[in-house]
């Protein structure tokens, strides 16, 4: 068997075993995989939970949690969905309730960058942009750990999520990763004398803060932001979301509230980009490891980012997908993520100089003036960062012919997955259609008609498939990952019903018959991946190059904590993805160490 028809072997099985071996969330079908061990547990004596009310029931849940919750109850923005701390018989009584949908753990989120010490820092991506567009009237809702505003960012408005509610404050950044991020998105370079320009410093910053001073906040203060860019997105001109944050998946994309605000973002017309997660490989050896996006990079129709090593040069010819940039499929739906990866590593841009980053890991820092410093950065919070700039200037590009009619979310990202350049040495799991390619998403985007009628020819000029990169011409992709199926060829031309605003991405969309992903496809009887066999008939073989997880990867009980927990966030030592049992499958465990630490990197998600 050929080595490419062995790797689409491997992810055809691996999704069909996501598929059909994931656990449920737990016996009742009412609570998440991380409520369910801690009701189990019981390690703390209560738990925050975010509490799903049936249609039509909200207020009864809303009094009966008023009567078992250990604090107030919090409704959030979210119709029907309430923030409740609850001990574990209450949580017990509240998952008995009838008129309960589901519980969800009101789970730590945090940010998505690592400090990278090194040198010889270039903004990657300088080579490949259209400087012809800024993202002007472009606006930009950042979710994170908020802005320092200086000479490089301006902000145009700034609230703050911490507390859970929306307060409007002055713009303040005290961990640092909210201003790293808005600042690839958007610094107009002038502490740098233009050396380290974001990539749309023409775009308006809109800055929700929902992460504290150690780059973490609950689930609800990020649903509360993208509910409030939602609600807002008309006053304010928010066109995209960037959200370089995460949380370990707990429970399928279909029940999980994060998910669901962020598709309820992309329906509301607003383009949303998450970071896929730094959990791509062991951090020692840097072995690859599956399976590791964070929510809400599993929601389908968001635009989930993995990270690029670009080794600071220009040409493409060197790049490789960041060992510590998460692979897919996602957890329990085994979605084929990420969409698409783009420059991660090594990224120079503003941290506040008083910020915790700055503060602990002074080595990172290249320019200090003042109240900001520039500092190298890397992480898919930073590769998340870079795509949403460039959707800036996507968006800009088109409008600048056709102010009235947008390119929806799902047309957007159908251009970056189609100009995208395939990376040979990485399969669809870790590179998604491939590479960002700004020059010629940008180029797509313009010539777009969007006011063409469905099912008609939509471009008004003509585009090569190709760009060129350091004096080296490369062609684009020309697929489009849709659910689990790879669409080839010329539909991304065609005002296809697809790229309509409604549509759910991958939802019962069929182009062809090159299906690589699902359910339907069968290989043979035998997948080798690496040195080890992964799948032998119908019995699962685990071997030491395939990394699966456990019952529940980010929670642990307390002597081998997996990613931290509910009440401490990111801060464990170790990672056990190991203890398959619940999956019938053997062996029963394996071990990847320290994922917070690796040659001196901090990884925080």
């Amino acid at each position: 068997m050929s080595r490419s028809r062995r790797v689409l072997s491997v992810l055809a099985l691996l999704a069909l075993a996501f598929c059909t071996l994931s656990p449920t969330p737990n016996a009742s079908n009412k609570l998440d995989q991380a409520l369910s061990q801690w009701a189990r547990q019981s390690t703390t004596s209560s738990v925050r939970a975010l509490v799903q009310a049936r249609p039509g029931a909200a207020a009864h849940v809303y009094d009966h949690l008023r009567q078992i919750a250990a604090r107030p109850v919090i409704p959030s923005t979210t119709p029907g969905l309430f923030v409740a701390e609850l001990s574990a018989s209450a949580l017990g009584m509240a998952a008995r309730n009838r008129d309960v949908a589901h519980i969800s753990s009101d789970a730590l989120v945090g940010s998505l960058g690592t400090s990278y010490l090194s040198s010889n820092v270039l903004l990657a991506t300088e080579a490949l942009l259209p400087r012809e567009y800024s993202g002007s009237h472009t606006g930009i809702a950042v979710i994170d750990s908020g802005v320092l505003p200086s000479a490089d960012i301006n902000v145009t408005a700034s609230y703050d999520f911490t507390t859970g509610t929306p307060v409007r404050k002055g713009p303040k950044d005290p961990f640092g990763h909210g201003t790293h991020v808005t600042g690839l998105i958007g610094s107009t370079g002038t502490t740098s004398d233009g050396r380290y320009q974001g990539i749309a410093p023409g775009s308006r910053l809109i800055i929700l803060r929902a992460l504290d001073d150690q780059g973490r906040g609950y689930t609800s203060n990020v649903i509360a932001a993208i509910n409030f860019a939602v609600a807002y997105r008309k006053i304010f001109g928010i066109d995209i979301i960037n959200l370089s944050l995460g949380h370990p998946i707990y429970e399928p994309a279909a029940s999980d509230p994060l998910v669901a605000a962020v598709e309820n973002a992309v329906a509301a017309g607003i383009v949303v980009v998450v970071s896929a997660g730094n959990f791509g490989g062991d951090p020692a050896t840097h072995v690859t490891g599956y399976g590791g996006i964070t929510s809400p990079g599993n929601a389908s129709d968001a635009i989930t980012v993995g990270a690029v090593e670009t080794h600071q040069t220009a040409t493409r010819a060197d790049d490789e997908v960041a060992w510590y940039s998460s692979r897919g499929p996602t957890w329990y739906d085994a979605f084929q993520k990420p969409d698409i990866v783009a420059p991660g590593s090594h990224l120079v841009s503003d941290v506040p100089t008083s910020s915790t980053i700055a503060i602990t890991y002074p080595g990172g820092l290249i320019v200090t003036t003042g109240t900001c410093n520039l500092m190298k950065l890397s992480g898919t919070s930073m590769a998340a960062g870079v795509v949403t700039g460039v959707v800036s200037l996507m968006l800009e590009a088109n409008r600048a012919q056709h102010p009235d009619a947008p390119l929806s979310p799902g047309a957007i990202k159908a251009i970056l997955e189609y100009t995208a350049f395939p990376m040979a040495n990485d399969d669809r799991l870790t590179q998604g259609a491939g590479s960002l390619n700004a020059a010629g998403a940008v180029a797509l985007a313009a010539a777009i008609d969007p006011d063409r009628p469905v099912g008609s020819w939509w471009l008004m000029t003509a585009v090569n498939p190709w760009t060129t990169v350091a004096d080296e011409t490369l062609m684009w992709g020309q697929r489009v990952i849709w659910g689990d199926r790879v669409i080839w060829g010329e539909q991304i031309y065609t005002n296809d019903p697809a790229w309509s605003q409604r549509v759910i991405w991958g939802d019962r969309v069929i182009w062809g018959d090159r299906v690589i992903w699902g359910d339907r496809v069968i290989w043979g009887d035998r997948v080798i991946w690496g040195d080890s066999t992964v799948w032998d008939g119908n019995q699962a073989i685990w071997g030491n190059r395939v990394i699966w997880g456990d019952s529940l990867l980010g929670y642990g009980d307390g002597t081998s904590v997996t990613w931290g927990s509910l009440s401490t966030g990111v801060n464990a030592d170790r990672v056990i993805w190991g203890d398959v049992s619940s999956l019938n499958i053997a062996p029963r465990s394996m071990s990847w160490g320290n994922v917070e630490r690796a040659n001196g990197d901090l990884v925080k998600k």
